[in-house]
């Protein structure tokens, strides 16, 4: 009679511990996206940077080509300019290559002049594309005829030209005040980003965070804002040694 209360009793316990578990489990579900996708600062490839080793190997300014340290060398990415919509298929020539981890890649001169990109502020969206894709197949033999035009020339005698697309007219647009938030991850449930809030206030010296809630089972944990590259860019690195899987840098948020 001892034994099976003792056995009811252990049963009790085991269940509420696994349930216990599996509430703790729950609440630590985030979101994350199927395809690689990612926002935030490119680093133009510039030899000067490579005397500085702030970068560990060469390119091609002429080319299409990008350095990347979490997507698969031969890749093909979609790079866009997200103040005028312009975008640009490039190809992971290396993921070997170190620099930063504040920037999401190393893009040579000439993507950064056909986006039309701000030196001073080169922000990109940049889309990894797979390489069965109809888009992909589409564009591969345009990329290679541009590939080989560009090794012959200049990089400064590069022009750009959209064929079959209408002209229109260049509107200047207004320069905006340097504001990027960065965001760690989006979360299901709000405990789960609360706790990770928590342990960015225990691992770290940030202060500056919020909890946006974007949809009754979305919740979004942001860095910042930040008026000023130096600040994000310390706190980019700074929260960058807790290994979250895919930081970004979000503008205007």
């Amino acid at each position: 009679m001892n034994f099976k209360k003792i056995i009811l009793i252990f049963s009790f316990f085991l269940l509420s511990a696994c349930n216990q578990y599996e509430k703790n489990e729950k609440s630590l579900v985030y979101i994350s996206d199927q395809k690689y996708s990612n926002t935030g600062f490119a680093l133009i490839y510039d030899d000067n940077l490579r005397k500085e080793k702030k970068i560990s190997k060469k390119i091609d300014n002429r080319s299409l080509l990008i350095f990347h340290n979490k997507i698969q060398k031969n890749s093909f990415v979609k790079i866009t300019n997200p103040v005028n919509d312009k975008s640009i298929i490039a190809e992971v020539v290396s993921n070997k290559a170190e620099f930063s981890n504040f920037y999401n890649s190393v893009i040579t001169k000439r993507i950064a002049e056909e986006l039309s990109l701000d030196p001073n502020e080169p922000f990109i969206d940049l889309i990894l594309i797979s390489k069965n894709s109809t888009f992909v197949a589409k564009k591969t033999k345009t990329f290679d005829e541009e590939k080989k035009v560009a090794e012959k020339a200049p990089v400064d005698g590069i022009i750009i030209d959209n064929l079959g697309e209408d002209k229109k007219k260049v509107t200047k647009i207004k320069k905006k005040k340097f504001l990027y938030s960065i965001k760690i991850a989006d979360f299901y449930y709000k405990d789960s980003a609360e706790n990770m809030i928590n342990r960015i206030k225990n691992e770290t010296n940030i202060n500056t965070y919020i909890i946006k809630k974007l949809s009754k089972t979305k919740y979004r944990v942001l860095l910042g804002p930040y008026n000023d590259i130096k600040k994000l860019e310390k706190s980019f690195n700074e929260v960058k040694v807790l290994n979250f899987e895919n930081i970004e840098i979000l503008k205007d948020v």
